[in-house]
């Protein structure tokens, strides 16, 4: 997994390459706990994101909370692989995603 962060203002946009399992999950909440300070937009790109397991998930529902009342995500361009898994879980409904 690879993880890009672009930084403007209060806006964080976190760009996820490759897989999020229960391997690379805690890498990701590392750095998101690391950068959410004073953040109060956050994107996440999942457009070149091939997998995401409920960890990985967890993650960014994890995330999502912290920024409440403070802040919004929103999750854009989830693969067509990824995007399955996340209606199926139904975070589709909990997520805001482009």
């Amino acid at each position: 997994m690879r993880i890009t962060k672009i930084s403007d203002g209060d806006k964080l946009t976190i760009d996820i390459e490759g897989r999020l399992d229960s391997n690379t999950a805690p890498l990701l909440s590392k750095e998101l706990e690391a950068s959410l300070d004073g953040v109060r937009e956050l994107v996440v790109d999942l457009s070149t994101l091939v997998y995401i397991s409920s960890m990985g998930l967890r993650v960014l529902l994890s995330a999502q909370r912290k920024l409440r009342g403070k802040g919004t995500m929103i999750v854009k361009n989830p693969s067509e692989m990824v995007s399955e898994i996340l209606n199926l879980t139904r975070f589709n409904e909990i997520l805001t995603i482009e």
